[in-house]
């Protein structure tokens, strides 16, 4: 029985990532794809760390282009995902309402002065 190439391996790991990343981002609601950005940035790093290993321990040159490909394509979704989840706490901030002078009062008179 031979061997099997380890670039066809990191290939195959690829693509399924690709394929599973891929169903799980659009299966879910929109109400609850904001919220779980915050979860997805911890997972992306852990993929940063997963394609650095494949691509370090690689010998071919395909397989560490793959590996690179797969760095700078997690990196992009770490970065996206915090900017995204900030925009969204910025939406929850309560903003401060600026003070005018030219409040009518209530009186209760009613009438104009």
């Amino acid at each position: 029985m031979e061997a099997i190439d380890p670039t066809l391996v990191n290939l195959i790991i690829f693509v399924l990532a690709v394929y599973v990343g891929y169903h799980v981002v659009w299966n879910v609601t929109p109400a609850l794809h904001t919220p779980l950005m915050a979860v997805t940035n911890a997972i992306s790093a852990i993929v940063i760390v997963g394609a650095m290993l494949a691509a370090g321990l690689t010998e071919g040159g395909l397989a560490k282009t793959m590996g690179v490909i797969a760095v700078a394509l997690a990196a992009v979704n770490v970065f996206g995902g915090f900017l995204v989840t900030r925009r969204m706490l910025e939406m929850f901030k309560k903003k401060n309402k600026p003070a005018t002078g030219n409040k009518p009062s209530n009186s209760g008179s009613g009438g104009q002065s």
